[in-house]
């Protein structure tokens, strides 16, 4: 995303985080090889819902990509 202001622009993301990969480069190269990124939910009891497959993004350690809050 981006903020334009006249002669200024402040990007403020250039990556991706997405349950075929985290980052540019492994989704691209996962995207390129048709790999899915559906599969049985592991985060959560799916027990009582209609659907039990989702895109989940696993592996994903925000702390790696900004600084802690505290």
């Amino acid at each position: 995303m981006a903020y334009l202001d006249k002669n200024r622009v402040v990007i403020t993301g250039l990556s991706v985080v997405s349950s075929i990969g985290i980052g540019w480069k492994i989704f691209w190269e996962s995207l390129l090889a048709g790999r899915s990124g559906i599969r049985r939910i592991s985060y959560l009891d799916t027990t009582d819902y209609p659907t039990h497959y989702g895109g989940e993004v696993v592996d994903f350690d925000p702390l790696q990509f900004m600084p802690s809050p505290r």
